[in-house]
């Protein structure tokens, strides 16, 4: 990886983590979309870099992302990490979590930290596709986590050739109470708010599954107690420390099978130091700790002209390993 040095005058966590939202207003290219139809009646909604059914698509290495909470294709690390990485021969594609593409999806539940089983299938479906072709997988805060919970679930046949996570929570619950100190407020409210109001959208759906009214969710203070109430009980957990137990992505790294790097920012203000691994971990899997870079920031350069480093370092590693 090409050495990462923070930005002259962005050195600051929460400048990191804020400003690629202000220098990128707008998505850098128009993806083809494409609805993926899941085996229990729901779908995701999948943004690709070209068609991928041409024969110029079908010979190239494939990248894949997943992006963090409440993330989309709008978010600035996905549109530019799936930019740079055609701009260098790749075919490029996201998969939007269930709910995350604009569009409720059909069922009460809808996705998180350790859900597994509908990156599964789309992984099972572009192998089908793309048999011959390289893959390998970018996972981003959230995203990261769920794939690191893929890697170990799936270690067998995990389909990807390697994979890199940037800025994952991998102690969940550590995390979650993290969020709400001092200045990360700030990103907990940004979080919340969407969480509610997408819940809010789907609130018919909920209340067949779930005991809860709107003027509930709209009570909802942090997000721990969004996963309590929410989260947890959609998805067959008991509560919030019971999701947060099962699915934390720090368990899994030993038992990760394929070349696998993480990055994580010291500084990164969504989370402690209690999330950085303090046992020894396989050779296949490389850990960069950064003592700057933010929550998913890493702009290089400098304040009147920086760069996405992820951007320039991600397609560079892949092309030499």
């Amino acid at each position: 990886m090409t050495p990462f040095k923070a930005a002259i005058g962005l050195s600051n966590p929460h400048l990191q983590t804020i400003f690629p939202r202000l220098i990128r207003r707008k998505a850098l290219f128009t993806p083809v979309e494409e609805r993926l139809e899941l085996p229990d009646g729901d779908f995701v909604d999948l943004a690709w870099s070209e068609a991928p059914e041409t024969a110029q698509a079908g010979n190239k290495p494939i990248f894949i992302l997943f992006h963090g909470l409440e993330g989309s294709f709008d978010s600035p690390y996905a549109n530019g990490l799936m930019h740079a990485f055609a701009k260098q021969g790749w075919l490029a594609v996201m998969m939007h979590f269930r709910g995350c593409s604009g569009e409720p999806n059909r069922m009460a539940r809808a996705y998180h930290s350790g859900e597994t089983e509908d990156a599964h299938f789309f992984l099972t479906e572009l192998e089908r596709r793309f048999p011959k072709q390289r893959k390998v997988a970018v996972g981003i805060s959230l995203g990261g986590n769920m794939l690191l919970n893929y890697l170990a679930r799936y270690q067998q046949a995990p389909i990807l050739n390697a994979a890199t996570v940037v800025s994952a929570p991998l102690l969940l619950g550590s995390c979650a109470k993290r969020i709400e100190q001092g200045f990360s407020k700030l990103y907990r409210n940004y979080l919340l708010s969407s969480l509610k109001r997408n819940a809010l959208r789907k609130l018919p759906l909920i209340k067949q599954a779930l005991p809860i009214d709107s003027a509930r969710i709209e009570q909802i203070q942090g997000l721990e107690e969004f996963d309590d109430l929410l989260t947890a009980r959609l998805h067959g957990f008991d509560s919030a420390q019971h999701y947060y137990h099962q699915c934390s992505g720090l368990a899994c790294l030993e038992k990760i099978t394929i070349p696998t790097q993480i990055i994580h920012a010291k500084d990164d203000p969504f989370m402690g130091t209690d999330v950085i691994p303090d046992f020894p971990l396989p050779k296949h899997v490389q850990y960069h700790l950064l003592p700057h870079g933010g929550h998913v920031g890493f702009l290089s350069g400098s304040l009147l002209k920086p760069q996405f480093w992820l951007e320039e370092s991600l397609p560079k590693y892949y092309e030499q390993c």
